[in-house]
């Protein structure tokens, strides 16, 4: 049986899921002192140049990672939504950040291995293998975070280092 280059791609690793999520947790650690750094008003009403104050990118990140992971694990759509009652409140979305993290971490224990090379359409509307929606869960996360870098370093506050992922 001849094992050709597509099957190699199929079932060589470079990074063990494990490994994925725990890169993916980091960047969520970063984020999670990202938003603890935001003045609470700032957090809800701050904008630069029409852009979202930090506090709505956020509810996005939420309303992708946890949602869109437990459609990857069980194949039920859900609808996409960002629009979350937090009351302008801080803590309350930080109790979330927290309660998403470990959410995270119980559905992946159930994504087996093979599972990142299967084709999905997350939210109905994006398609594309599980491991490239996750990695747009975690670009995401970063891109939005590099906006929260600008509105914090605007407002005379320090963001925390993008690299200490502990």
């Amino acid at each position: 049986m001849e094992n050709t280059v597509e099957q190699q791609d199929k079932t060589a690793q470079v990074i063990t899921p494990s490994q994925l999520l725990e890169h993916w947790q980091g960047h969520r650690r970063v984020t999670r002192r990202t938003i603890e750094a935001f003045p609470e008003k700032e957090f809800f009403t701050h904008s630069i140049g029409g852009m979202r104050p930090f506090s709505g990118m956020v509810s996005e990140l939420l309303a992708i990672a946890v949602p869109g992971l437990k459609e990857i694990v069980t194949g039920e759509t859900t609808t996409f939504n960002e629009n979350l009652n937090h009351g302008n409140s801080k803590a309350t979305i930080l109790q979330w950040w927290d309660e998403a993290t470990e959410q995270i971490n119980e559905l992946w224990s159930e994504i087996p291995a093979e599972k990142f090379q299967e084709h999905v359409k997350l939210f109905g509307q994006y398609e594309g293998p599980v491991q490239s929606q996750i990695f747009y869960f975690i670009d995401n996360e970063i891109h939005h975070r590099g906006q929260g870098y600008v509105y914090l370093r605007s407002l005379g506050v320090e963001p925390p280092f993008f690299y200490d992922r502990s």
